[in-house]
């Protein structure tokens, strides 16, 4: 990947930032952060205006109001924008180009070194591929060839969204070490959006989680997880849990019975129950504290924020069900009248 750099610590700071499209208030008052050093994912519902936001964070939509800076700029006041954000919103290539060669047209255009399309290349795993045209490259490549472009400025910041589309299980390895890379050896400053989500929990330092246009959340993984229903419980399973439950409770702890048969104690760590059930000889097979993935705690989070939100397999069957039903007895009722 090169020689490790230091890059200048650049935070994104977006606040209060507004958009609406005719009488759709597509983001609303939109305020959060993005750390240098670190990777920051974006998160939420189709619809939920990540799109919208990265677009005026890049300055190529303009907001109704708020800002969004970098170290304090705006993206339309750099005076070396590309030097400063690399950022991918859509992959788009001339498909007779050679990968070389589009990269290439940036550089002229950035008044860059040609050498530096040979060294992007190299950096994202395509120098081989480099002189096969785009329009033969998968989706996977284009991909790759995106991230390649961003890159060319050598930027501290990085906006990308949804890069690991068309990734195979391979790519996506890479993509989440080449990110953490970049971040935490390199010292850049990383925003991207994304719908995997268990990707997402092992790439990402820290979330911001956005529906319908506002903020849900922002912290790190184990900020969320904190708050997350659930938190702070500790699961316990035992041959004899009718008098765990009883030694637990006498200590003050609160202690529900699960259907598979486990224990859900609140007000006491796994070491704790551990500790009291070995004081009254009480075989353990299980303990453990309960935490919440990235994906549980998003859908409790957005949960009805989505724009379009279909419904269950069950809930879809039942209505479709009951309106078999109701069609049913209209049709009786209308036989019974004709009679």
């Amino acid at each position: 990947m090169g020689t490790p750099t230091t890059h200048e610590p650049v935070r994104i700071e977006v606040r209060g930032l507004s958009k609406s499209f005719g009488r759709v208030q597509a983001v609303s008052d939109l305020r959060f952060t993005v750390e240098p050093a670190s990777v920051t994912g974006f998160l939420g519902p189709n619809g939920a205006g990540k799109t919208t936001t990265l677009r005026m964070v890049l300055g190529l939509e303009r907001p109704d109001a708020g800002t969004a800076t970098f170290n304090g700029a705006p993206y339309t006041s750099l005076s070396e924008p590309l030097k400063t954000v690399g950022a991918v919103l859509e992959t788009a290539f001339h498909p007779a180009r050679s990968g070389r060669n589009h990269l290439r047209v940036y550089c002229r255009a950035a008044g860059l070194p040609l050498s530096r399309a040979d060294e992007v290349l190299t950096e994202v795993g395509l120098a081989d591929a480099g002189t096969r045209r785009a329009g033969g490259y998968s989706l996977g490549m284009r991909q790759r060839l995106a991230l390649a472009t961003a890159l060319l400025g050598d930027p501290p910041v990085l906006v990308l969204d949804e890069p690991a589309n068309g990734l195979d299980p391979e790519g996506i390895q890479w993509l989440r070490g080449f990110l953490r890379y970049l971040a935490h050896e390199q010292g850049r400053t990383v925003l991207v959006s994304s719908h995997l989500l268990s990707e997402v929990e092992q790439t990402v330092d820290r979330v911001v989680i956005v529906g319908a246009g506002r903020l849900v959340r922002e912290g790190s993984i184990e900020q969320l997880r904190s708050g997350a229903v659930g938190a702070g419980t500790v699961l316990v399973r035992s041959p004899e849990a009718a008098r765990l439950a009883e030694a637990l409770r006498a200590a003050g702890s609160t202690v529900i019975q699960e259907d598979d048969g486990a224990l859900a104690v609140t007000g006491s760590t796994a070491a704790e129950v551990g500790g009291r059930a070995f004081a009254a000889g009480i075989e353990l097979h299980e303990l453990r504290s309960q935490t919440s993935g990235l994906e549980e705690i998003y859908f409790e989070l957005t949960s009805g924020r989505e724009q379009f939100a279909a419904h269950s397999p069950t809930s879809a069957i039942a209505t479709s069900a009951n309106a078999n039903a109701n069609a049913n007895a209209t049709v009786t009722d209308t036989t019974e009248a004709a009679r």
